[in-house]
């Protein structure tokens, strides 16, 4: 039995101390828990901290669901400092090369509307949110603890407590050049718990620990695409931003693409999405492939915004990394153990929804134990915390795993409206459609599938029902239309041929 179990107060531990992590111990510290979080890195807010994907810097974007569930954490002046320190992107900036020569680009705005997504640094993000548990005082934060081992039956964990900061991750070999020494073992900790939360990312030792308990279908994807950071300035004559600072800018390439998000330093965080086989073409002589393949596929970037040698040092210097989808069932265990965010259900970038989805699954989280009344600790109740807490976890794993799975495949399948789909005559007039529809005639509930997943909270698997089933209706309508266009084409024949109508039907439908 657990050291809190007979307390009013339960003891919570959460693995990770993330963005979803860290707002996880926000609402269990806000509901009275004594909250202990801790983090295989050094201090988040500590500049010299490696990220765990070797970049320089992240931006994000933060959307409706990200900035409703932070609301919810009723933390005085945590989602005004975030949106402060954020940058409104109405559209995506689609760029290209006419027929011409020359450059263009086309503004596409993400809703009818005039509602936006928001460009934020993981970083500064991750600080506020760290900055705000420090200040409680029902909350510790424990820095370079690795997550070694779970007894999910008795509640306890144990976790090594690094010397010195490591410098591996699971993509990354360890660097032997560190002054630890190999007999300089780790000290081991034991941690008791009542309820551990686990946020520790798509290789998550949470889950890993879990698997060992419950019966967890795990399902993890590569797809063929690798991704590359890259970086453009500010202008250099008044350190202004050298594009539009208000969109997504995209340069769209068919089986890949480049993309742009603005910073608050006015400049601009880039992302170069290809196969893995593009990688390793321009990887055996980039200065040679580099830039003509820039500028033959992502006009305008290269030497206008990245000189050559910027993009060649960029390409050369910053890793090339892949793109991991998970889906997995259940994400709890009992009543002792669940895990949210990546940890639960990875995803590739393309929709801007992992870190809002990892964010809204500690909303719903919340929402669930309260309503199975976790956090009442009226002695009436005919069941025990425990046993609540477990109805609760089997009731979020049932309601969220249909979602996460549907976010998954809309964000895998929005990388080929992106890289292509952007362009294309069909997607133009369905977006324009729809807004329409939901414009002039609201009654009917008609949104676009981005207005849906960005700017609403409703659940990402009936955003996928009513997308299917606008499709088809869009479908139905333009299938009559044809239908209709073609019994005018057939009356208008036969009128003319009056005389013959056997013969006027054969030579309209080639009998």
């Amino acid at each position: 039995m657990s050291a809190m179990s007979q307390s009013s107060k339960q003891k919570v531990v959460v693995v990770g101390a993330g963005p979803v992590g860290a707002l996880a111990a926000l609402y269990a510290a806000g509901r009275g828990d004594h909250v202990e979080i801790y983090e295989l890195r050094d201090d988040l807010r500590d500049p010299s901290t490696t990220p765990l994907n070797f970049t320089k810097s992240i931006n994000l974007a933060l959307s409706e669901r990200g900035i409703n569930s932070m609301k919810h954490a009723n933390c005085d002046g945590l989602l005004d400092a975030v949106l402060d320190e954020s940058i409104p992107m109405y559209g995506r900036m689609i760029h290209g090369q006419g027929q011409d020569g020359k450059l263009y680009q086309e503004s596409q705005a993400y809703d009818a509307k005039g509602r936006y997504i928001r460009a934020v640094d993981r970083a500064a993000l991750n600080k506020r949110l760290l900055d705000h548990l420090e200040k409680m005082p029902n909350v510790a934060l424990h820095f370079n603890h690795k997550l070694t081992g779970a007894d999910f039956r008795n509640n306890t964990a144990w976790f090594e407590q690094r010397l010195i900061p490591k410098k591996d991750h699971a993509q990354n070999p360890t660097d032997h050049g560190s002054t630890q020494l190999d007999h300089d073992r780790p000290r081991e900790i034991s941690v008791d718990f009542d309820f551990l939360i686990g946020t520790d990312g798509a290789h998550s030792a949470a889950r890993y620990h879990m698997m060992k308990y419950a019966r967890l279908s795990y399902q993890q994807e590569y797809i063929d695409t690798l991704w590359c950071e890259f970086h453009i300035s500010p202008k250099a004559s008044d350190s202004s931003y050298m594009i539009s600072p208000n969109h997504l800018h995209i340069w769209p390439g068919g089986s890949f693409m480049f993309i742009a998000i603005p910073s608050l330093d006015k400049s601009f965080t880039c992302t170069l999405f290809a196969p893995a086989s593009y990688f390793t073409s321009l990887s055996h002589s980039p200065s040679e492939k580099l830039v003509s393949s820039f500028s033959r596929n992502f006009p305008g970037v290269c030497p206008d915004l990245i000189s050559p040698e910027e993009l060649q040092a960029q390409f050369t210097q910053n890793p090339h990394l892949p793109l991991i989808s998970i889906k997995c069932t259940p994400y709890h265990y009992g009543s002792s153990v669940v895990i949210l965010g990546d940890a639960a259900h990875a995803m590739v970038p393309f929709y801007g929804q992992g870190m809002n989805a990892g964010l809204e699954d500690v909303r719903i989280l919340f929402d669930i134990l309260d309503s199975h009344d976790v956090y009442n600790n009226s002695p009436s109740l005919a069941t025990s915390r425990k046993e609540r807490r477990e109805g609760a976890l089997n009731a979020y794993t049932a309601q969220r795993t249909p979602d996460a799975a549907a976010i998954n495949d809309l964000a895998l399948r929005n990388y080929e409206e992106m890289r292509s789909g952007v362009k294309s005559p069909v997607y133009r007039m369905r977006k324009w459609l729809e807004e329409t529809i939901n414009i002039h005639l609201p009654v009917l509930g008609w949104r676009t599938q981005y207005s849906r997943v960005s700017f609403e909270n409703q659940r990402y698997s009936d955003v996928e029902k009513a997308v299917a089933i606008q499709g088809r209706i869009i479908l139905s309508a333009l299938g009559l239309g044809l239908l209709g266009l073609g019994g005018l084409t057939a009356i208008t024949f036969l009128k003319r041929d009056s005389l013959r109508p056997l013969k006027a039907l054969k030579n309209y439908f080639r009998i």
